[in-house]
């Protein structure tokens, strides 16, 4: 029933397949190492004459990285984004975007001047309609041509200094498969398997949080632009204590195939998804980059993973015992961290002791082992719609920690952290630039609200959402049938009155002929004369 529904809903937004260009991925622009391309409300690079922006140098850290990364000058993520640009748009007031047409985070409107808080829910906490709506835009992003961007296949070196561009288009969705894939893949040194595997701008380390908080916020920005719905948020899954995979239903991510356990039920549209760029292994045999094509069928199989990995899936001690942790991060703020707040919520702390290198997999990392599919490789987890319900929890634990210690924005390192994970280090891949500092900050300041942190009495109105909107739908129905309902009853009682006016007029039916008229023989009296006696005497004890 749901698949159907879901079909019908697609078919009034039928997706575009109309090219645009995308003007960062010429050969002019790479040769030139500029993305300014123009605002299309004015035809200015960057909305300069509408003063939204201008085009300016790029300017990188020049502070220290960690040890983990002993090479310079070999992976085009290094001094994001030089590599392949030197000057990019930098916008003013509160625009954003790589044209400067967008605006910032948490403001709407013509001139981004309209403040608004958005409130992420959660997902058990929606209607049977926003359901199905969640799941239809999904649908609609991974079925849509992105109009703005396009994905890298090869490297710089590859193409040839920017001489022969090499990208592919995908969809909105897969956008971001790739650029999860992108900040995670190994370091390419040249030629087959000569690759470096202890690095990843995005993960194992601290920019962890920040980096997939913007990652969150873009996508939740982009499924705003595909669907022109500006209220459009990010659901989350609250999986502390599951015993299972909750949202793994035909109507929401959808459930298990019984045909093959690892696939998607063909009850859930999800079942005809392809995934991309997910076999890490192979690229790095051979020493190239994913190139976007498609690899066969979404896969999932939660449950049946490594138990010598992970355990269970986390408690609710697990995630008191990592909130309580004071410090952000700690030592060399890797997967080593000890009592790092950072290190035990990406899950290779033990949320019982905060020790890092733990020998088994908790928290975020356990989730995506757990899930025993398409989710458990790092680089091709996006593939899976449940990452962005998963995440969005983390984020919303990251959010509860930020409020409850309030940390300096000192806490966040400087220096020595991990390649790409240092304070002023712009994100990889992503374009508008942004800074790891930048999402080192409540949630509020970047325009939106969990309900998982709202107080008691907004928490309970929240959770009756689903029950009130499905009464809203059903009060037209209800009100018809107390219509029909009193209709129905007054038409009775006219009925019966008229019939009793009929029958006193008439002077063959009277009472005594009545009676008789329908009286029917007595053949066997039910109390005989002295049982009644005896009834009297014996206290309504009479045997039957």
């Amino acid at each position: 029933m749901w698949s159907l529904e879901i079909i019908c809903f697609l078919l009034c937004f039928v997706p575009s397949y109309q090219q645009f260009p995308r003007l960062c991925a010429t050969q002019e622009a790479l040769r030139t190492k500029e993305c300014c391309p123009p605002w299309e409300g004015d035809g200015s690079a960057c909305g300069a004459s509408s003063g939204r922006g201008t085009c300016e140098d790029v300017v990188v850290s020049a502070h220290p990285d960690g040890p983990q990364y002993p090479f310079s000058g070999l992976d085009d993520r290094e001094k994001w984004p030089l590599v392949f640009y030197n000057r990019t748009c930098q916008c003013t007031d509160n625009f954003m975007g790589f044209n400067c047409g967008d605006c910032m985070f948490g403001y709407f409107g013509e001139n981004c001047n309209e403040r608004r808080e958005s409130l992420r829910r959660n997902i058990f906490h929606l209607s049977r309609a926003e359901r199905l709506k969640l799941v239809s835009y999904l649908n609609l992003a991974k079925q849509t041509i992105s109009r703005d961007y396009v994905v890298a296949t090869g490297t710089y070196r590859e193409m040839q200094n920017g001489t022969n561009p090499m990208f592919a288009q995908v969809s909105v969705y897969d956008v971001f498969v790739w650029m999860h894939y992108y900040v995670s893949r190994n370091a390419l040194l040249g030629g087959p398997g000569n690759v470096w595997t202890d690095v990843d701008f995005g993960h194992w380390a601290p920019a962890f949080l920040p980096w997939h908080r913007a990652y969150l916020l873009h996508w939740e920005h982009e499924i705003r632009k595909l669907t022109g719905d500006t209220s459009f948020t990010i659901p989350y899954w609250d999986w502390r204590d599951a015993q299972g995979c909750d949202v793994c239903t035909d109507e929401l991510m959808g459930d298990r195939s019984t045909q093959d356990p690892s696939l998607i039920s063909p009850g859930s549209v999800f079942s005809s998804w392809t995934v991309l760029c997910s076999q890490a292994q192979d690229y790095s045999a051979k020493g190239v980059l994913c190139d976007a094509t498609e690899e066969g069928p979404l896969r999932r199989n939660p449950g049946n993973h490594n138990r010598n990995l992970v355990e269970r899936l986390p408690t609710s001690d697990d995630v008191e015992f990592t909130l309580s942790l004071t410090n952000y991060d700690t030592g060399p703020m890797d997967r080593s961290a000890n009592m790092s707040f950072r290190n035990t919520l990406e899950g290779f702390g033990d949320p019982r002791t905060g020790l890092g290198n733990s020998s088994r997999l908790g928290m975020h990392a356990a989730l995506h082992v757990y899930m025993n599919g398409s989710m458990s490789s790092v680089q091709g987890s996006a593939n899976d719609p449940i990452f962005l319900l998963h995440h969005a929890f983390v984020d919303c634990l990251y959010e509860q920690w930020l409020r409850r210690h309030r940390p300096s924005p000192s806490q966040y390192p400087e220096s020595n952290a991990p390649i790409g994970h240092n304070s002023e280090y712009h994100m990889a891949p992503i374009l508008p630039l942004h800074r790891n500092r930048d999402f080192f900050i409540s949630s509020k300041d970047l325009g939106y609200e969990y309900t998982h942190l709202l107080d008691a009495s907004q928490k309970l109105a929240e959770s009756l959402h689903p029950s009130l909107d499905e009464l809203r739908d059903m009060w037209p129905w209800l009100l018809l049938a107390g219509l029909c309902g009193g209709i129905l009853t007054i038409a009775i009682a006219a009925t019966v009155l008229t019939t009793k006016r009929w029958y006193k007029g008439s002077s063959w039916l009277r009472a005594r002929s009545w009676k008789h008229a329908f009286a029917l023989p007595e053949r066997q009296p039910l109390i005989r004369s002295n049982e009644i006696e005896e009834t009297n005497q014996h206290n309504y004890q009479t045997t039957m």
